[in-house]
Formats: C-alpha cells, sequence, structure tokens
C-alpha cells in the first residue's frame, strides 16, 4: 500500500509538468517613498522542485516611478516569497533538490548517475553537469549554515561541559592532505580545511579560528608529530588555557614499535628478497599446477584425503597426490600473512611469520624425505622446494635477524600488554574507542611505570647483549619524552562532575576511515589521491548530517534544511557568498609538487615552447 501511495504521489508530480506558475509582486505603492509601481518585465523561466516537479514560473518585476530599487534589489519586494522559499535567485532548480543530491554525494556517497535516477523516478530531470554544479554549491551553503549556527552550537557544547579536541590530518599519497578538528564528546566536525602540508604554521590559524567560532575546548588529542605537536601546545600557550595536551596511546605504541622493529624487519625482508624466496615459491607452485592440468581437481581430494591420514605417519603420497601436496606445501609458505592479525606493522610482524613458516616447512620436509617417495618425478619436486627453502634453515643470516626481531617483538608486547590497547577494536570502524573508567587508566598508568622499571633493572650494563641495551634505550626514551602528555585524561566540568577523554585518536581515525570508505565506494578505486585533492574541504561538515543531535540545532531536521538554506539567502537578501579566489586557492592547497591546476599549465604546449625557444636562444653581443 505504501509503494502505491508513493507511486501515485510521483504520478500526480509529474503531471504538473509545464503548468504556468504565476508570481505576480503587489501592484501597492512604494514603501520607501509611496509613489506609484509600475510594471518593469515579465518574465517566464522554468523551475524543477521536488515539491513542484518541471513548471514555468511567470514573474512580473514591478519597480517605483521614482527609481528607488532596481529589479530584484527593490525594496517593495518584488521577489515574491514564496518564490524565494523554494528557489535561489537566479536558480532553475530548487532548494529541495540541491539538499537532496548534495545529501546523497557527501553523506551516502552516491554515483552522479545514481543521484541522477532516483531523481528522475520523482519526476526531476537533472544532467550530470546540473548534478556537480548542485552538489558544490550545496557544500557552500552548508559552510554558511554551519558558520550562521555556530552559537547555538557553541552553547551546546557548552552546556556538556566544553569539548575535547581532536586534532589529526588525512591524505592520500602526500597530496589532499585534509586537516580536521572534532568534537570528541558530540562526534561533530567543527572545521576541515585543506593544507599544503602538515606544518605548525599551517594549522596554529585553524586552532583559532575554531576556538573563536565555538570556545576553547577542555582538551586536546593528537598524534606524536611534530608539527601538530608544536601546534597545540602554541595554541594552549597564546590561549593562556590551563587544559590537558594528551597524546594519543594508539600513536604512542605504534612509533614505540616501528623505531623498535622496523631495522630488524627491514634487513629480515632483505634476507628473502636475496635468496628470491617467494618468488621461486610462487614459481614452484605455479609449475606444478600446470602440470598438474586437468587432474587438479582429483589431485585436491587426494590431498584433503592425505590430510586426514597425516598422524599415521610421515610419507608423502605418490603420483599426482604427491605433487598436489608438495604444491599445497608451497602455497602454505606463501599464506604466511594469515598468521598476524590483519592490524599492519608493527602488530603483525609478517616476515618473522613467514620465516616460521619457512623454518617448519623445511622441518617437515626432511620428516616426509626420510621415506623418499619412488616416483622420480615427485622426488624432484620435494628436493626443489627443499632447495628453496634451504637457506632459510641456516643460522647465517636469517637466524640471526630472525632472534633480534623476536626479542624486540617481545619487549613491544609487554609494552602493549600494559597500554592494554587493541589497535582495530571491534567498534574501531564506526569510529568508537574501547571506553576504559578512571581506575582502569590508573592502572594502566601504574602499569606502565612498573614496566619501566622492570626495564631499567633488566637492562644489561656490559657484555654482549648491546642490542638489548639499545632496544630498552630506545623504549625509555619514549616513555620519559612524552610520559607527560600521556596521562590527564579524567576532567573536572563545572557541577562537581567528571568526564573523561578517550585516550587514543580512534574516533577521528574511524571519522577518516568511513569517509574514504564511501569515496572509495562512490568512485570505485582504491587509490584517492585524485578524489581527496578534488574534493572540499567543506564536504566533511556534510557527515555531521548524520548526527541527529547536529541536525536538530542545525535546522531541526533534514527535511527543514531547504527552508534553512532560504532563510541564508534572505538573510543576505541575495544568493550566498561565494569564496574569493584567494579563499579557493587556500583551501584547494596540495602537498604535491605538481597539483592538477599547475599540471594543466606546466603540460600546456605554449610552456614548452617558451622554454625550448629560450634554452635555444643566444645572448646578445655587446
Amino acid at each position: 500500500m505504501l509503494r502505491q501511495l508513493c507511486a501515485e504521489g510521483q504520478t500526480r508530480l509529474r503531471a504538473t509538468s509545464g503548468v504556468l506558475v504565476v508570481v505576480d509582486a503587489t501592484e501597492g505603492p512604494c514603501p520607501v517613498c509611496g509613489a506609484r509601481m509600475r510594471v518593469q518585465k515579465t518574465v517566464v523561466r522554468r523551475g524543477v522542485s521536488l515539491s513542484l516537479g518541471s513548471v514555468h514560473i511567470r514573474r512580473t518585476v514591478r519597480v517605483c516611478v521614482g527609481g528607488c530599487g532596481p529589479g530584484d534589489a527593490a525594496p517593495a519586494g518584488c521577489r515574491a516569497a514564496s518564490l524565494a522559499a523554494v528557489f535561489p535567485v537566479r536558480a532553475t532548480v530548487g532548494y529541495d533538490v540541491m539538499v537532496r543530491v548534495g545529501v546523497e554525494r557527501f553523506v551516502h556517497h552516491r554515483q552522479r548517475d545514481e543521484i541522477r535516477a532516483a531523481l528522475a523516478a520523482e519526476g526531476v530531470e537533472l544532467s550530470a553537469g546540473e548534478t556537480s554544479v548542485l552538489a558544490a554549491r550545496f557544500v557552500d551553503y552548508l559552510g554558511a549554515l554551519h558558520r550562521v549556527r555556530a552559537p547555538e552550537l557553541r552553547a551546546a557544547l557548552k552546556a556538556d561541559g566544553g569539548w575535547p579536541m581532536h586534532l589529526d590530518a588525512t591524505g592520500e599519497d602526500g597530496r589532499g592532505t585534509l586537516l580536521v578538528v572534532y568534537a570528541g564528546w558530540r562526534r561533530w566536525v567543527l572545521g576541515a580545511w585543506k593544507i599544503s602540508t602538515e606544518r605548525a604554521e599551517l594549522i596554529l590559524p585553524k586552532l583559532h579560528q575554531v576556538a573563536d567560532q565555538f570556545g576553547a575546548p577542555c582538551a586536546i588529542m593528537r598524534d606524536l608529530g611534530r608539527a601538530v605537536s608544536e601546534a597545540a601546545a602554541t595554541f594552549v600557550a597564546e590561549r593562556k588555557l590551563r587544559i590537558p595536551v594528551l597524546a594519543c596511546h594508539l600513536h604512542f605504541l605504534r612509533d614505540i614499535g616501528k623505531d623498535l622493529m622496523r631495522p630488524a624487519h627491514d634487513e629480515l625482508r632483505e634476507r628473502f628478497r636475496h635468496f628470491n624466496v617467494l618468488a621461486q615459491l610462487r614459481s614452484l607452485a605455479r609449475e606444478l599446477g600446470r602440470r598438474l592440468g586437468p587432474h587438479l581437481p582429483q589431485a585436491r581430494q587426494d590431498l584433503v584425503r592425505w590430510q586426514g591420514l597425516a598422524e599415521q605417519g610421515h610419507r608423502l603420497p605418490e603420483g599426482d597426490a604427491g605433487l598436489a601436496v608438495v604444491r599445497a606445501l608451497a602455497q602454505w609458505v606463501l599464506d604466511f600473512p594469515s598468521d598476524g592479525s590483519d592490524e599492519g606493522f608493527p602488530f603483525d610482524v609478517p616476515m618473522l611469520d613467514l620465516y616460521e613458516r619457512c623454518r617448519q616447512a623445511a622441518r617437515a620436509t626432511d620428516a616426509f624425505m626420510r621415506t623418499p617417495p619412488r616416483d622420480a618425478q615427485m622426488r624432484k619436486a620435494c628436493e626443489r622446494f627443499r632447495h628453496v627453502i634451504q637457506p632459510v634453515d641456516s643460522k647465517v643470516p636469517f637466524e640471526q635477524q630472525a632472534r633480534r626481531l623476536r626479542a624486540r617483538r617481545d619487549l613491544f608486547r609487554r609494552l602493549r600488554e600494559a597500554l592494554r590497547l587493541d589497535p582495530k577494536p571491534a567498534a574501531a570502524s564506526s569510529g568508537k574507542s574501547v571506553a576504559v573508567d578512571a581506575e582502569q587508566l590508573d592502572q594502566i598508568r601504574l602499569a606502565v611505570r612498573k614496566l619501566a622499571a622492570e626495564l631499567r633493572r633488566q637492562r644489561p650494563e656490559r657484555g654482549p647483549a648491546q642490542d638489548m641495551r639499545a632496544a630498552i634505550d630506545l623504549m625509555l626514551e619514549h616513555v620519559e619524552r612524552h610520559g607527560h602528555a600521556l596521562w590527564g585524561h579524567q576532567l573536572r566540568l563545572p557541577g562537581g562532575r567528571t568526564h573523561l577523554v578517550d585516550r587514543t585518536n580512534n574516533v577521528l581515525e574511524g571519522f577518516f576511515h568511513t569517509l574514504k570508505h564511501g569515496e572509495r565506494r562512490r568512485s570505485g578505486r582504491k587509490v584517492l589521491t585524485q578524489d581527496l585533492e578534488q574534493m572540499p574541504p567543506g564536504a566533511v561538515l556534510a557527515m555531521n548530517l548524520a548526527c541527529a543531535d547536529y541536525v536538530q540545532i542545525l535546522c531541526g531536521s533534514l527535511e527543514r534544511l531547504p527552508a534553512a538554506f532560504a532563510e541564508i539567502d534572505a538573510r543576505s537578501h541575495g544568493p550566498t557568498r561565494r569564496r574569493s579566489g584567494d579563499e579557493v586557492e587556500a583551501d584547494q592547497m596540495v602537498s604535491s609538487s605538481l597539483p592538477t591546476v599547475d599540471r594543466k599549465l606546466v603540460r600546456a604546449d605554449q610552456m614548452s615552447h617558451r622554454i625550448r625557444a629560450a634554452a635555444t636562444s643566444r645572448a646578445p653581443r655587446r
């Protein structure tokens, strides 16, 4: 019944196509001088909106005979209020269509063709170019409305006892760097800008801008980057604030892990590359697969039966089944990433997992070859597999690097257990952080102090344990350098209340994950270099529309958003002010040495011609 009613409503809406809507200004005297009003012109134009459909609008423009006001700016209000509530000035597409396009594009990350198809089903036909223009115009209006409602948003944040500032930037391949200031408790984006790179002198003015609009934060949560740390410290000093500037526990743990294990991990990777282990294993698996050819399905079934008989003895089957087993051994080694937890380095140590699998496969192959197979091809394949992984099964150079990496990983695990951190919690993708109370935070702080004391006692003063001394010194140096910013999450609010600040930047990292996931869904591209470079920073504000409390303050409901945009135009007595060229250029700064705008200029034929002409010219004679 609902579908039928919707279909009938859309049919009636499409039936208004071509209807003439008459919008005439009043014929009364001029409100300024009282003189008579005369008809200046009658304009008929097309208009498209979700509420009216596609119609023709005839508008009569009246002006004072004394010349009090020309055209649309006449104080007599020649532009009817009913028309202003539906269409922007000099626009043929209504506010409601613009809002629908903007929400579908930036909140639901729909493609242009999807948006156009959905609107066409409701009787609104748009071209691809019109859809892009409306999306850009939606960003401008939403940014203006965000600034107009800043006092109300500020009051809501103040009622919470303040707001913790989560500060971070994201990008892709060093381009399209997007700086975001995030209200941690409300989960609102308060500001977003494009900056050339993470530099303190670029970040600091943005922090002051947000503080001027929404009030000073009650705490700052940042990563360990030098630019962000310097900008946050300078901001607090210039504002004379007495608030904690906190370092993200997850970034702290990740930075220690990378500094601790990166050298040994890279050296172990170079060993595998030097002996070409992975390439030879892939080649062996492909060759055995081609050799089995049409018999591969049956060989897989034989492999399954052999797996069930493994506990009865360490012998390889003969024939195609034996070749399938050797192929499976090579594939099992190549599947070393499955030993990790999909958390990324340094939480996963893939080269150490590969080393362990090679060692186990070598031991297993030795056991299988105690009773060599009678099939010559089978025996040759098994010997070839053992030859490929033979270098890994030696003390030099693999075992020494693996032992060093294993010892450093154990130190890293001890710190991770003390911090009680899971880098990829179940709620991380939704932008939520693992909740801990004040008592648990105190326990974590004591555990980190206890670990630091243990490391100082266990640090070898002399002897051959030079690498262990260096590893312990590195961990203690990080703890001493960042220890002052690791604690202070419990805040005392007015009225005797207390509230905890998230101890990680997971809420903002999760926000970036959602943003990029939506853009990948829309564009179909894995690498978002071009998308983030072209996306206006104001588009990030659109994701606030998923927060019911933000929408309530902004306009009451999403259905009221077109009316709020119309109110913006009514207040400014004209269309929303377009940004100046300097503002646009500042927002579109990217860190690449060849941005998209400059690329067109650099690759122009005239540029090459001028350079070649200058290079081949001769200096004038004196």
